[in-house]
Parts: C-alpha cells; structure tokens; sequence
C-alpha cells in the first residue's frame, strides 16, 4: 500500500514515507524527514529537519514539527527529533529540534495526547502515555514520566523533571522537580495530593496506593527533612513486595533531582 499525498502538498523527494501515509493539503514535509506507516499528517502542517516519526500517529492541521531549536546558543548542528507510535498531535503544536547541549535529541516517546498549542521545546524528553492539555508549555531539557498529565495553559521551566504518574493542574507555574504519583496546581506550586484517580484508572492495587500514599506522608506531612524523608521511604522497602517498584521509582527520581522538588 502506497502512501497518499495531496496533490497541493510539497514534499521533499529525499523524505521516506512508509506504507500507509497520508499528507494533507498545503503540508510541507523535508528532505531529512522519515515518517512511519499509517501516520497522517494533516493541512498545512511543516515537518522539517531530521525529524523520525514513528507509526500510527495523527498530526492535525497547522501543526509545526522538527523546527530549529528556541535557543540563541544554536548553531545550526545536525540535532533530531524523534517521535513514536500512537501518538495525537493536535492543532497548532510546535515540537522543536535538539541542540548539542545535551543528546541532540527531542524525544516524545508513544501513545501521548498532545493537544491544541503545545509547546515541545528543545532536548525534552517526553515519555508515554502522557496527557497535555492546551497550551501546555515545556522548556528545554524538560523531562516527563510516563502517565504524567500536564494541565492546560501551564508552563514547566527548562531541566525541570516532572515524574511517572504525576499531575500538575490548571496553570501550573512548575519551576521544581515534581515527584511520582502526586498532585500539584497553583503559583507558587504546591503538593495537593496523591494521584488518586490517575492510579486507580491505570489498576494500582490497593496496596500500592497506600505506599504510596505513606511515601507522600513521609515527604510533606511528617515534618522530616528531606534526607530523614528518603531514609524512611527505603524502609518501607519488603513491607508490600508489590509496591516496590513504586518504592524504586521515587527513590530512582528523588535522587536524580537536580532542581529539588516542590515542597
């Protein structure tokens, strides 16, 4: 099955266009570009650079995808941004380009729901199964965790780490690490809660939620600090076998934190 491409599109005769996929009207696709079966990209959207777009994925109309990075410092090196599977990309999103600061990689992992006026900024490393919601904004060198959602209209300074299965609500100014599993919204930030429904929609067991429910206790309602707060949460480490990875995942992101996290 050969790919269908619109008579009023422009694309670039060195792009590789796998089986299956459909460019839109007036889209405009680069010479560096490789896109995947089954992917459609929709009117007047611009993929450009060395851009790799995995398969399945649906880009809507007026999306901007593989431009130059946003930072002064580039100097047109050979960067990349590399897309997976599955993913929604929609209207007006803009996904940049690396820069030879850190991999030369922009990385959004599979199955994420981008929605209207996303900004993917340069080097992020975004995972899977994320949500973010319009108008979600991410610096460079931005880190997200699987599962993590993202509220509309919110903004997440450069290197800052947001973890697997956190949420940050409505308007969220995040300019610190934001740990696993938990709840944040305001400006400034704050903890709110655990992630209550997020986990209970993805099956945590009843008994990874409550460690994970003791391990928020641990870090902001028992007065301890942060170091007598990690002491603790590796001793919870047995007590539920299957809530070990859980114990893995905060601990592996506390100690990574570079920004400390919202406290």
């Amino acid at each position: 099955m050969s790919s269908t491409i619109h008579p009023t599109a422009i694309v670039d005769p060195a792009a590789e266009l796998a089986d299956g996929v459909t460019i839109g009207p007036y889209a405009i696709i680069g010479p560096h570009v490789r896109i995947g079966a089954g992917t459609t990209v929709g009117p007047h959207t611009v993929i450009e650079g060395r851009t790799t777009i995995g398969r399945d994925n649906r880009i809507f109309q007026f999306a901007s995808i593989g431009a130059i990075s946003q930072d002064m410092s580039y100097a047109g090196e050979p960067t990349e941004l590399v897309i997976g599977d599955r993913n929604t990309i929609r209207e007006f999103c803009t996904l940049n380009l690396g820069t030879a600061k850190e991999e030369g990689v922009t990385r959004v992992g599979s199955d994420n729901w981008i929605m209207a006026y996303v900004h993917i900024a340069h080097d992020v490393r975004l995972g899977n199964h994320t949500v973010l919601a319009n108008s979600a904004t991410l610096a460079g060198h931005v880190h997200v965790g699987d599962w993590a959602v993202i509220g509309g209209l919110s903004g997440v300074h450069q290197f800052v780490h947001v973890g697997a299965h956190a949420m940050i609500g409505f308007q969220g100014h995040v300019a610190q690490d934001v740990p696993p599993f938990l709840t944040v919204d305001g400006n400034p930030l704050a903890v709110r809660a655990v992630n209550l429904t997020g986990l209970k929609r993805r099956d945590f067991s009843a008994e990874r939620i409550a460690t994970i429910r003791r391990m928020h206790k641990l870090l902001y309602r028992d007065g301890l600090s942060l170091e007598q707060a990690v002491a603790a949460i590796e001793s919870l480490r047995g007590q539920e076998p299957q809530a070990d990875v859980d114990i893995d995942t905060m601990l592996g992101f506390l100690a990574a934190s570079t920004r400390g996290i919202v406290r």
